[in-house]
């Protein structure tokens, strides 16, 4: 696992956004403890969303950020066609194996957030219709809307975790420090 520096001990902004982005991750990472490959898959909801679902999101969307970032394409190329695989668990893909790879690409985001010379630092954002044309915004704003996607989908886990066994975020903290 990545040793993140906490904030406090950093005191500076870096340490302070990776804090607060790794705190968020945490949150997705707790709500797929204990549970197996099939239960990580379950929809329990209205939604089409599952606990393998949004973690394989949450990953594809940092590693996509910090790609665009270092104005290099992301690992996978989405449009309207594929959209749908990256709230999926498919084919050989598994919890443990996105887990994996969430470790690297966070790995990756904090060695990043720390070799740019300035949070100011700017670069393009693609030439896509969801974009606006033209735009550019900085490391800073990547981190911010990286712990914005992030929490919002850490609430998305809690509220399907507890629909799935009725674990809390109280109790699944306790679990992973082995109470």
């Amino acid at each position: 696992m990545v040793t993140h520096v906490r904030a406090e001990a950093q005191g500076d902004e870096r340490g302070a956004l990776l804090a607060f982005l790794e705190e968020q991750r945490g949150g997705i990472r707790r709500a797929l403890l204990g549970l197996t490959e099939e239960q990580a898959r379950t929809r329990p909801s209205a939604s089409e969303l599952s606990l393998g679902g949004l973690l394989k999101h949450v990953a594809e969307v940092e590693q996509g950020w910090v790609a665009r970032a270092r104005q290099e394409p992301p690992a996978v190329k989405r449009d309207e066609s594929n959209w749908h695989e990256c709230f999926q668990l498919i084919g050989d893909e598994t919890v443990a194996s996105q887990l994996a790879y969430w470790e690297k690409v966070a790995g990756e985001t904090e060695a990043y957030v720390r070799s740019v010379p300035s949070l100011d630092d700017t670069f393009p954002l693609p030439n896509d219709p969801w974009f606006p044309p033209d735009e550019r915004v900085s490391v800073r704003w990547v981190c911010l809307h990286l712990i914005r996607e992030t929490a919002r989908h850490a609430g998305h886990a809690d509220i399907i975790r507890e629909s799935l066994d009725g674990g809390t975020a109280f109790e699944l903290v306790a679990l992973e420090q082995g109470g």
